[in-house]
Order: structure tokens, then C-alpha cells, then sequence
């Protein structure tokens, strides 16, 4: 859809386009609206959250959630890893939100449940459990450079809350990630489905994109965009966790001081 767009003039599109609002996403937990962005003859889908329409949380600051999806995606371009759709802040028919680029989404699952013990090659075993039919099953994931790639980011970012649902394959081998509202806190709170990695060497190519996404995250136009979206200690913390993550070289397991995966999962 937008693969011709430079991301220069797609980000001018969402920042500056004329939004239309054509409908609401009513399962999600905060206001979330579809809608369409024109400028100069260019037209494209997106999501957007007003600040107004942010559900208040006990352990994240009021009316930082749309920052924190801009910060996100902020990280992912500087990473080279390209699984953020992309997202700006800009104002709208509801006041100041995030608009972030609408992904068709295909029928691939790259997260999936599946009798327990029946993993497919290709796949990672995350846990076994039962499902609401009392059956036994196991939560997998795809073992695929793009869906780790994903999992090193909700590393990086802290990222709260990645469901399986939260994983938006486009049909041309593209993968993205999307409600990143729940993402870097200056506390551990990394919550995923995608565990299949845990104690993996960390490759070669993933220590040189962390180095030079180090390397990125202490310039001056870089700081001074996130700076706008989190706070300087949430900032500091990005460096903590690259800088844990290439000392101890291998992906983490889950913690042991709380929940490790989002509820529900999907």
C-alpha cells in the first residue's frame, strides 16, 4: 500500500494530512479510532488515539500512552529494525493523539496454540497450559529473524504488553507491532508471548544493531525527541537494558518477581 511512500513523506502525511474518522476499534481498552489522512493527493489508513480517551493506569503516569507509541517507533527506526508501524503525535477531531499507520493485516499467525506437545518445525514452545475447554495445550511462536527481531525490541522498550494479537504480519513478509502505549518504564515490566529465545546467544548482527542503536540513542536530535514522549530517567533506562542485554550476551528468561506474560495472550 504505502511501500513507494520514503518515510519522510509518509511521516508528513500522518503529522499533516486532513484525518478523516470513519470508524472505532470498540475492543480496545483505550479510545481507538480508524480513520484516513490525505495530503497532496496521498491517502492512507491509520489508528488514532486521542490523549483525552486514555484509560488511567495505576503504574503508568496519565496521558503518556500516546508518547510512548511515538517513542517506540522512534526506537525501532533508529534500531534498523523497522517493526513499528509508522507514528507521530499530532492533533485531531478528539485533541492531541498518536496516528500511527494502519496495517492490512494477513491470515498468517506467528503466534499460535496448538495441542500440547504438537510444536511444527519452525515453531518455539513458549509454555504448556489448558484452554477454557480444560484441554492441554501449548502456547508457540514462529522461529523467525523477523519475529526475534521484534522480541529484541520488546526488550529494548521494555514493552508490557505484547499479545499475540499485538502482531500484525502484512502478507509480503513485513511484520509489525502495534499498542506500544505500555512500553518503557523505568521499572522491569517486559511482558510477551515471545519467550521461545529465552538464553539464546545474542547473533552477531543484533549486538551491532544494539551498539548502534547505543550509539543513536546519545546524539542530540535523537534525545531530544524522545526526551518529548518519556521522562530522563526512562530515557537513561533504554541505555540500562542495551548495555545489560550485550553484557550478559544471551536473551533473558523470564522474570521471577511477576507475571512474564500479557493476560489474555491474544
Amino acid at each position: 500500500m504505502t511501500d513507494e511512500l520514503a518515510q519522510d513523506s509518509l511521516r508528513s502525511v500522518l503529522e499533516h494530512g486532513e484525518l478523516d474518522i470513519t470508524g472505532r476499534l470498540v475492543a480496545a481498552s483505550n479510545a481507538t479510532f480508524y480513520g484516513e489522512l490525505e495530503l497532496d493527493g496521498v491517502r492512507v489508513g491509520c489508528v488514532y488515539k486521542p490523549v483525552r480517551g486514555e484509560r488511567p493506569l495505576w503504574d503508568f503516569p496519565d496521558g503518556t500512552l500516546a508518547g510512548r507509541e511515538v517513542a517506540a517507533y522512534l526506537i525501532s527506526e533508529a534500531a534498523g529494525w523497522t517493526v513499528v508501524p509508522a507514528t507521530v503525535m499530532r492533533d485531531g477531531p478528539f485533541g492531541p493523539g498518536m496516528a500511527q499507520l494502519w496495517i492490512d493485516v494477513s491470515d498468517e499467525e506467528p503466534v499460535d496454540i496448538v495441542p500440547a506437545g504438537d510444536i511444527p518445525d519452525g515453531w518455539l514452545r513458549v509454555l504448556d497450559a489448558y484452554d477454557e475447554r480444560d484441554r492441554a495445550v501449548s502456547l508457540i511462536h514462529e522461529d523467525t529473524t523477523r519475529l526475534r527481531r521484534m522480541a529484541l525490541f520488546d526488550i529494548v522498550v521494555n514493552n508490557a504488553d505484547r499479545k499475540g494479537g499485538h502482531i500484525l504480519p502484512d502478507g509480503s513478509g513485513g511484520l509489525y507491532g502495534c499498542d506500544h502505549g505500555v512500553s518503557l518504564h523505568h521499572e522491569h515490566k517486559l511482558r510477551t508471548v515471545l519467550w521461545g529465545w529465552a538464553g539464546e546467544t545474542v547473533a552477531d548482527e543484533e549486538r551491532d544493531a544494539l551498539c548502534s542503536l547505543r550509539e543513536k540513542l546519545a546524539t542530540r536530535d535523537l534525545r531530544a525527541e524522545l526526551l518529548g514522549h518519556i521522562t530522563a530517567v526512562e530515557y537513561e533506562q533504554i541505555s540500562v537494558r542495551i548495555d545489560r542485554l550485550l553484557a550478559r550476551g544471551t536473551l533473558p528468561y523470564p522474570s521471577r518477581g511477576g507475571p512474564s506474560i500479557p493476560w489474555p495472550a491474544f
